[in-house]
């Protein structure tokens, strides 16, 4: 799958382009009129190179014209878009520009910046918005101003005085061994069996599902290598108004799993390795029976090889399990199952934060310590022990 920085529209082919403002912020184009994607692609390089000479020779001014505003945006633009996925930026955007902007003084100073003022704007966003909202809010002041403080552009560091919002987390929908038996026993028969297998018993996300690929598992060994996702590569609206949170397009792309710790080998039940071998004839049928077959390797896929749409799996289990009369789960939620299957049987948490990929054992604790006090349990049953028609 390609990941050219050049699209094609009204007959030639174009790219996008970015010019650094003199306060700051950063003004979105397009240029277009290229033969050919090489051509584009050079001249986005250019544009790019360009652009970053524009950074590097711009430098914040620490004097009282540097408003909370325009540090806010410079932050955003040129330091924290480089850190972050394509969903990230889209919600930093909208926070940022439809959130906090027009909650705070147009001329605040970013050295005068206190707890005190953050938390009345904190306030007033929450009058008038959600929890969620307002949590998102002071994550972005308590992420930009550390790095304003790290770069010595603030005295201090505000946000340890600041209110923390707390946003009630909504509950694990766990099923119970009938339950899961009835829907590995349902969609056994249906096309979505083996990802709902890498959800169930190797706990993958959606994203790292969808990234997998035939090479990636070695059947002799009986294990995976997770070391990509796929993702939506969303194209924003230029106009500087909307500020890059209106989407116009997108597209799916591979990128590097969610965290550091995402990359891992894991072993997989026979009852996956049987059925990633079902799939691999399947998708060999399908190249010999549709010419326009795009091989990209991926075990989940569509008729004509290319990746289903990120909303597709979820939307099949949404379906299914109103058919069947099952609690409403989603792709995240086999990735619960998965961790409760192994919490009942004793696997340490270190393990299981591993075998996840979560990026810290206290990111597993927090989202299954009450599950790991409830008296329901559901036994494992994989290989010999898993019956698909028995329910």
């Amino acid at each position: 799958m390609s990941n050219s920085v050049a699209f094609f529209e009204n007959g030639s082919w174009y790219h996008r382009t970015k010019t650094l403002n003199e306060d700051y912020t950063v003004k979105y184009g397009k240029k277009g009129g290229f033969q050919t994607q090489e051509e584009a692609e050079e001249s986005y390089d250019k544009y790019e190179k360009a652009f970053q000479e524009q950074i590097n020779g711009k430098t914040i001014k620490l004097d009282d014209n540097i408003t909370l505003k325009n540090y806010l945006i410079y932050w955003f633009e040129n330091i924290f878009v480089s850190r972050i996925e394509n969903t990230t930026k889209m919600i930093s955007n909208y926070t940022i520009y439809k959130v906090i902007i027009p909650n705070i003084d147009e001329d605040i100073k970013l050295k005068l910046i206190t707890a005190d003022y953050i938390n009345s704007v904190l306030k007033k966003i929450l009058a008038n918005t959600s929890t969620a909202t307002t949590k998102k809010a002071r994550e972005i002041f308590s992420i930009s101003l550390k790095d304003a403080y790290s770069n010595k552009f603030i005295n201090y560091y505000p946000m340890d005085e600041v209110e923390n919002f707390r946003v009630k987390k909504k509950p694990i929908v766990i099923l119970n061994k009938k339950e899961l038996k009835q829907l590995l026993a349902y969609t056994s028969r249906e096309n979505w069996y083996l990802e709902i297998l890498l959800g169930v018993f190797c706990g993958l996300r959606r994203g790292e599902i969808e990234g997998l690929k035939f090479a990636d598992f070695d059947i002799d060994e009986k294990t995976v290598t997770i070391s990509r996702q796929l993702a939506t590569d969303y194209i924003f609206d230029d106009y500087k108004e909307h500020r890059g949170f209106k989407i116009m397009e997108y597209n799916l792309i591979e990128r590097d799993p969610k965290t550091i710790n995402s990359f891992r080998k894991l072993r997989v039940p026979d009852i996956v390795i049987e059925q990633v071998l079902n799939r691999k004839k399947l998708i060999e049928y399908y190249k010999c029976r549709y010419k326009d077959f795009e091989d990209n390797d991926y075990i989940s896929c569509q008729q004509n090889g290319k990746p289903h749409g990120t909303s597709s799996f979820n939307g099949y289990l949404t379906k299914v399990c109103k058919k069947i009369g099952l609690p409403h789960i989603t792709a995240h939620g086999l990735r619960h199952m998965y961790a409760t299957i192994l919490i009942e049987n004793g696997v340490e948490l270190t393990k299981i934060s591993a075998l996840l990929g979560h990026d810290s054992i206290h990111t597993t604790f927090e989202y299954y310590c009450d599950v790991m006090e409830e008296n329901k349990n559901i036994n494992a049953f994989i290989n010999n022990a898993f019956v698909p028609n028995e329910v």
